[in-house]
């Protein structure tokens, strides 16, 4: 594919995907908030639709045999979601606060998914192991969001924590009534929901296509193209998404879709896919980006804990530490 073709290939695919995930997002929270369901589970629903073009392009990306790009995409991205949700949204309005309890529990499930999908990357762990460890910790953890505190009621001591966490995340919205036609049918937004999901698929397509072709034409590894094209690139609804969270102040809505987008990134678009097609061994530079990502996000952990949260300073650590992963990204291409 020439250049001529390639660019603009590449644009349009970019503009259909973003566009698609953005209107993605919105129905599916307006789906959430008719039927009443949890703050915590529209977030999620909110993340995974976000993540769409992430995870698309990525697994277009392994269909077609480029597996350095797939990884690198999910790598890049979760590093750029650091910096640009939780880095940006602390620079611009002045910190990021949540509570204790909800950082406790995104905190855990995101540190948990993290080493294990590294360790399946590294090659320490199994596919079907590291499916296994995912599953200990993914699915009390969506039985929490979905069921609320009824789902622990019946523990006992350490469930006074456990029971905290529960009623925090155990926040629902009112439900929403449709008055009439106007009020967009359930099914109506199902269906347009389903028409979003085809064109994620077929813009991420064309996307990966268009960057393969360019990157074969221009000399571009596949590490630029993953880590800091396709993955950054991809990444900007949940950017957008996130720095309006940190700018309403709403911090523990952006903290959990932040984690909630990277724990996705990692379960659905390395850890699923790897049951099928196997872990094409890490490279030097593959194993300097799975201890990036391991190092940023205990660090912004870390940034998070102190009881009046992550300042400025914190934010402008976790942009400067994504500055020096291009920086290695661009010195070992």
């Amino acid at each position: 594919m020439s250049p001529l073709l390639a660019v603009p290939l590449f644009v349009s695919s970019l503009l259909v995907t973003l566009v698609a995930a953005r209107l993605f997002a919105r129905r599916l929270d307006r789906l959430g908030l008719r039927f009443g369901l949890p703050e915590a589970v529209i977030g999620l629903l909110t993340a995974l639709a976000a993540d769409g073009p992430e995870i698309s392009s990525a697994l277009v990306a392994l269909i077609k045999g480029a597996h350095s790009v797939s990884v690198g995409v999910l790598v890049g991205s979760n590093v750029f979601n650091f910096a640009a949700m939780i880095g940006v949204s602390a620079l611009l309005a002045g910190g990021v606060l949540l509570s204790r309890e909800v950082l406790l529990l995104e905190g855990f499930v995101v540190a948990m998914a993290t080493l294990i999908v590294s360790a399946l990357l590294l090659g320490w762990l199994p596919a079907l192991a590291a499916v296994v460890l995912l599953a200990c910790v993914l699915v009390p953890y969506l039985l929490l969001l979905i069921q609320g505190a009824p789902a622990f009621g019946g523990l006992s001591a350490p469930s006074r924590l456990v029971g905290r966490i529960a009623r925090v995340v155990d926040q629902r919205q009112p439900a929403v009534s449709p008055s009439g036609p106007s009020q967009d049918p359930a099914r109506h937004l199902l269906g347009l929901v389903v028409m979003d999901v085809v064109l994620i698929v077929a813009g991420s397509t064309g996307m990966v296509e268009a960057a393969l072709a360019l990157g074969g034409r221009w000399g571009i590894s596949d590490a630029v193209l993953g880590v800091l094209i396709l993955g950054p690139l991809t990444s900007l609804p949940n950017a957008l998404t996130g720095v309006r969270l940190g700018l309403a102040r709403r911090g523990s809505a952006l903290v959990s879709e932040t984690f909630n987008s990277n724990t996705i990134n990692l379960a659905v678009g390395v850890t699923l896919p790897a049951l099928f097609v196997g872990v094409s061994k890490a490279s030097a530079l593959g194993r300097v980006d799975i201890a990036w990502l391991v190092a940023m996000t205990a660090a912004c952990l870390l940034l998070l804990a102190p009881p009046t949260g992550l300042r400025r300073a914190g934010g402008a650590v976790l942009i400067s530490l994504y500055i020096a992963f291009v920086a290695i990204q661009l010195i070992a291409a």
